[in-house]
């Protein structure tokens, strides 16, 4: 009996190794969504903070405009104030825009400013029009205009609900599929053992000493799978780092270790209810039907 039982162990590891495989990669892929979905809010936020606000000065006072910048940076809702000159402004124009005007044109027509961008929690359309209607107060006779893209600002906002949206309907369908897809691999991986569950439990085993061999095989299987996909998804994340080195900005310990865990307690726990699923199925099949 140990013979055939060591034969029937001996066949399906083959099994096992691509149902370690397969859960590896649907896990892989599952890692990608969830990356995507825990950095969504911050991704947002990127796209928020990198909207440049210019308050367009119509004095050349440097005490004025020294106090107007002071008045900014205090403000909780500033990042990065800076005073922009003439230059400045003619090299900041001609980077976004990807020309040179000045072969053309002789005198600068661009005025100085006061430069900042808003934290992301400020970049919408109320709060932004109460920041420039408090410093036109406070510099009425200093402050000629506020610009800003309004509406990018209308239209970030609005996508980003929709996104968001969307992208919380994906991650539950993709998890309703990847359970089904490793809970239909374990299933398969466990179908080349249904013979000897059944052997041994026609010999007297009890459902306890059936299963727990086949349960800590499950485990060590579902931590092997969740390693490759980890190491995997690592990987990506650190080679698209490299790409784009503003993906840093979005990756926290906390993150990661919240993404790195729920990927372990998915693979085990998916594989190990899966195989006790299916050790109590051949346990309650008769002989013939698992032909």
């Amino acid at each position: 009996m140990s013979v055939n039982g060591s034969g029937s162990l001996k066949r399906s590891k083959p099994n096992y190794i691509y149902s370690i495989v397969g859960v590896a990669i649907v896990l892989f892929i599952m890692g990608i969504m969830g990356w995507l979905f825990l950095n969504l809010h911050s991704i947002g936020d990127n796209f928020k903070e990198d909207i440049r606000i210019s308050v367009y000065l119509r004095t050349a006072d440097q005490t004025s405009i020294a106090s107007i910048e002071q008045y900014i940076s205090n403000q909780p809702y500033a990042k990065n104030v800076e005073y922009v000159n003439k230059e400045k402004a003619k090299t900041i124009w001609n980077k976004e825009n990807n020309e040179d005007w000045g072969k053309i044109l002789e005198v600068n027509p661009l005025p100085e400013s006061v430069d900042f961008f808003a934290k992301a929690a400020y970049v919408n359309v109320d709060s932004l029009t109460a920041i420039s209607n408090a410093i036109e107060t406070n510099y009425k006779a200093e402050v000629a205009d506020i610009s800003y893209p309004k509406s990018l600002v209308t239209n970030l906002n609005e996508r980003s609900t929709k996104i968001g949206l969307i992208f919380l309907v994906m991650s539950i369908v993709l998890c309703i599929i990847v359970i089904i897809s490793i809970d239909t691999t374990i299933r398969l991986a466990m179908f080349s053992n249904r013979f000897l569950i059944k052997t041994m439990q026609m010999v007297g085993a009890t459902r306890n000493f059936i299963s727990k061999p086949l349960l800590i095989r499950a485990l060590i299987n579902g931590l092997m799978s969740a390693g490759i996909a980890i190491f995997l998804l690592f990987g990506l994340i650190e080679w698209a780092t490299a790409q784009f080195p503003q993906i840093r900005t979005l990756q926290g310990v906390s993150t990661s270790l919240l993404l790195f865990g729920g990927l372990i307690l998915t693979g085990v726990g998916i594989s190990v209810l899966s195989t006790y699923r299916s050790v109590l199925k051949y346990l309650k099949m008769k002989l013939d039907e698992l032909y």
